[in-house]
């Protein structure tokens, strides 16, 4: 869910498709009923997925879990728990492009809270260094992307659906590594380059998504992250990795998140009660870019 733009803008050419091997399951082709093969008919799914067929329809996604530390030499530790989520809508991509293609609009929230208590944490008592910082939670404002028949790989648009029975899932994989908005100019030479992977899995029925009369479909989500250490751990470059592990699904209402992140929206992220308009042209915001223009002066 976090840095969306990067994330879905990748889905369908750095794909690792994980396929097991389940005695008397029979895997169909979901394009022989859906014509889900061709690109028009995978952008229709992925609107259906990812938001709404009808323009300027709002969908909340949300999700919780847990995240952790992985240090050479130590058993890892449960660092907080988690619980995020994401307002999006969709509409037209521009008034010359293909029906089927689309512009998705979203902001989205990730907040830390206590492994124990699961209140959300406004300070963390860092266990390695001793000492006790500051809680920065990601507020990314906005995270929207462009999906057209095209990719921006030059190839066809697709999706890798697999289906059992009457379920469907699409598992997606992304490494990201691209220069940090926190590294200065020599990051090729000293290191310090932002690296992490998104892990994806999608999920719901298939009788919906392939019916032309229904406009969104019910979606559960798996998410997991691997990263280095978050920048206001104050890690500096102490060796060690961090990785969430979280599910979720896209709510049937807004109103249907939980009671702590409505608190949290109503005291803070007043504007996070509706995605940004379809006609946002603003830079992306991921979490690493928002710390550092969020990081109070010394």
């Amino acid at each position: 869910m976090l840095e969306q733009q990067n994330l879905m803008n990748q889905i369908g050419k750095n794909i690792s498709l994980i396929i097991p091997v389940v005695a008397m399951i029979i895997f169909v082709d979901i394009a022989a009923a859906g014509q889900l093969d061709q690109p028009a008919g995978a952008l229709a799914a992925m609107r259906k997925i990812q938001c709404s067929a009808t323009d300027g329809e709002p969908k909340t996604f949300w999700w919780n879990g847990n995240a952790y530390s992985r240090v050479p030499g130590e058993p890892d530790r449960l660092l907080f728990r988690v619980e995020g989520m994401n307002i999006r809508q969709c509409g037209p991509l521009s008034k010359d492009s293909d029906d089927a293609e689309f512009h998705l609009v979203s902001r989205e929230i990730l907040l830390y809270k206590d492994p124990v208590t699961g209140e959300v944490l406004r300070t963390w008592d860092n266990p390695w260094t001793g000492e006790t910082v500051n809680v920065m939670h990601v507020a990314n404002d906005p995270v929207n992307g462009n999906y057209g028949l095209t990719g921006r790989d030059g190839k066809p648009f697709s999706l890798p659906f697999m289906v059992s029975g009457d379920q469907w899932w699409v598992t997606s994989t992304i490494p990201l590594f691209y220069k940090n908005p926190l590294g200065g100019d020599y990051q090729k030479y000293v290191g310090g380059t932002y690296h992490v992977t998104e892990m994806f899995n999608f999920m719901g029925e298939v009788k919906p998504l392939l019916d032309p009369d229904v406009e969104s479909v019910d979606t559960r989500v798996g998410w997991v992250r691997v990263s280095t250490w978050l920048p206001w751990m104050e890690m500096g470059d102490r060796v060690g990795l961090i990785y969430f592990h979280t599910a979720g699904r896209k709510l049937d209402s807004h109103d249907d998140l939980s009671g702590i992140m409505k608190a949290e929206i109503e005291k803070n992220y007043a504007a996070y009660n509706e995605p940004p308009p379809l006609n946002d042209s603003r830079r992306n915001v991921t979490s690493w870019s928002y710390f550092k223009e969020n990081l109070p002066a010394d």
